[in-house]
């Protein structure tokens, strides 16, 4: 979502604060700002609807200063504008707020400073949190920071300077992510590490319900109330070349093509080829307690929901324990069954996601088990559960996910595998399974060699209106994220329906200028598949089969290695992946920064 980049030390602000916020454009966003503090006093802001460059045009020349926050805004109370944009002042100029999250009684506490002659300007909820700051008489800006916090309510991650506390800048977190930077003789404060990375790697995560203050050469935690916590920086794993496109035109190409090795990374060190099993030693989760799960219930959003659903067809082929896939956002407002016997698995790129993040903290407060398996290392998700499971995708820059959702699918199969091998599956298909893992690599490199093929079928269907996507049992998923990804980037309507779901409805919109891609693996369903595929020919309906072998009824196929039954769909969404982003491509669209999307969602 929104981002945040704040810095305090000697060097001139307003540079690093502009690079932070290209580093953080990923995040997806629709206006910029950056305020300083002036070498000879007072507070300076410039802000800009629009991209980080149209806000670099603005900065002026002579802007000055070595202390100053900057952000990135994805508009939820407001139409995106300069006036919309962050940092927000108050009346008199002291205060400056950057916020990330929703004040949820906005409204009311809006209406209660009108009231007090306080006038506005902009729409958003974010304002109101500058002018309780700036109304506060408390004497230090901890405490006006603290009391303003204690009337808010919802969610928010912030940073904040004062004119007059020139000296520091203030951060709190309460369900949006706040990472601090320590350096030599400077600090930072972000959203996401992406925005420090090239700067320093030690980095200190605040936890919900805490805050910090920052000075050039030092810094200390606490909580809302008050209570000092300690906080003890640790080590990012990535780099900051690990942000850079690499010679790729986008990330979402880069990021496609690391897929072989980003697959190697997560096997890494992890296969037991004695046992034929895999270790994961974060799941905290021993062999009697795996024997003891009745049931599994894995929550993701989006991408992480598809790949949640393939995890659980995985969870039941191999463990033979009941598992399904459910939306978070849903699953947490329907007053849920939990079960002391269910494994809850939340699953999250960004590990902050807010709808899952929420669902964590339900279950955690009924007294339910939950694993996480996430991207970030450190994540709130990731500190939140009982344990789980690192996907080691590495950064993932472009708003939609192709090799972090690869990675879960194969974290899940490791997953899956470590179950079945405790319960009943057998060293022979243990080992079989862990032969199909260790081939992925090089089957996903052996399908980006045919990406030009691909290329030339995305101009062929560009210039369709909407698309259909089917697929049966393991294709489901397969077609579901495929749709998705097209969506997201290419802004063509597509739709995803199990296979056999055709006749029940969804054949009605079936016509030549509706293509169909069609999921068609070479397993036991083969057969199904193919009298699916039948239909959409009696109604003079075009094909796209995704397959292991050539298809009479299609008019393209693409051809993809056959793996092992369970591990087919982590290879049949690859090509997919090809055709969204060269339709994208075709059709001259921003696939990095997609329209209205944002790459961590960290509001509800």
């Amino acid at each position: 979502m929104c981002g945040i980049v704040g810095y305090i030390g000697k060097r001139d602000v307003a540079p690093l604060l502009l690079e932070g916020l290209q580093r953080l454009e990923y995040r997806g966003y629709d206006s910029a700002g950056i305020v300083i503090a002036g070498r000879s006093g007072g507070l300076k802001a410039v802000k800009a609807k629009g991209r980080v460059r149209e806000l670099e045009a603005r900065v002026p020349k002579r802007f000055a200063g070595t202390t100053g926050i900057a952000h990135t805004r994805w508009a939820t109370h407001g139409a995106p504008s300069d006036e919309n944009a962050h940092p927000h002042l108050d009346t008199e100029g002291k205060v400056a707020v950057v916020h990330n999250g929703i004040v949820d009684n906005a409204s009311e506490l809006r209406a209660k400073l009108e009231a007090d002659g306080v006038v506005f300007a902009s729409e958003t909820d974010s304002e109101v949190i500058t002018h309780l700051i700036a109304r506060s008489q408390a004497v230090s800006l901890e405490e006006k920071v603290r009391e303003a916090l204690k009337v808010v309510e919802g969610t928010y991650g912030i940073a904040v300077m004062h004119a007059d506390f020139p000296d520091r800048i203030v951060a709190a977190r309460n369900g949006s992510p706040v990472v601090l930077g320590i350096g030599e003789k400077e600090m930072f404060v972000a959203s996401d590490v992406a925005a420090l990375i090239s700067h320093t790697r030690q980095v200190v995560t605040l936890d919900d319900g805490e805050m910090a203050t920052l000075k050039a050469d030092d810094f200390r935690t606490y909580t809302t109330s008050g209570t000092r916590t300690t906080a003890t920086p640790e080590t990012v794993e990535w780099e900051a070349a690990s942000y850079d496109m690499g010679g790729h035109d986008t990330y979402m190409h880069k990021e496609i093509c690391e897929q072989p090795e980003a697959v190697d990374r997560v096997l890494r060190g992890r296969i037991d080829d004695k046992f034929s099993t895999v270790h994961l030693g974060g799941l905290n989760l021993d062999a009697r307690e795996a024997r003891g799960i009745r049931r599994v219930k894995i929550l993701g959003c989006g991408t992480s929901y598809h790949a949640g659903m393939i995890g659980a067809s995985l969870i039941e082929g191999l463990a033979r324990i009941p598992a399904d896939s459910e939306p978070a956002s849903e699953f947490r407002y329907r007053n849920p069954v939990v079960d002391p016997d269910t494994l809850y698995i939340a699953v999250s790129q960004s590990g902050e996601t807010y709808d899952v993040l929420a669902a964590v903290q339900e279950l955690k407060r009924k007294g339910a088990r939950v694993l996480g398996v996430v991207n970030v290392v450190g994540s709130a998700i990731a500190r939140e559960t009982d344990g789980g499971v690192y996907v080691h995708a590495g950064p993932e820059v472009c708003v939609v996910s192709t090799k972090c959702f690869t990675n879960t699918v194969v974290a899940f199969a490791l997953l899956a595998l470590h179950l079945g091998r405790i319960r009943d599956l057998s060293v022979a298909d243990g080992k079989r399974i862990i032969e199909g893992l260790r081939a992925l690599p090089e089957q996903i490199q052996e399908i980006l060699t045919q990406e030009e093929d691909i290329r030339k079928l995305a101009a062929d269907y560009a210039e369709a209106k909407s698309m259909m996507f089917i697929g049966r049992v393991r294709g489901y998923p397969v077609a579901l994220e495929a749709s998705l990804k097209l969506k997201e980037i290419s802004y063509i309507h597509a739709e995803a329906y199990p296979a056999s779901e055709l006749k029940h409805g969804p054949l009605a919109l079936i016509e030549p200028a509706m293509p169909t891609v069609a999921i068609v693996p070479d397993d036991s369903l083969l057969e199904k598949n193919r009298a699916a595929m039948e239909e959409i020919k009696a109604r003079s309906g075009r094909i796209l089969a995704v397959a292991h072998r050539d298809q009479e009824k299609a008019d393209h196929t693409i051809l993809v290695p056959k793996n092992e039954d369970e591990l087919d769909p982590i290879l049949m969404g690859i090509p997919l992946q090809l055709l969204a982003y060269h339709t994208a491509l075709a059709l001259g669209r921003d696939i990095d920064k997609p329209r209205n999307l944002a790459k961590s969602v960290t509001v509800e």
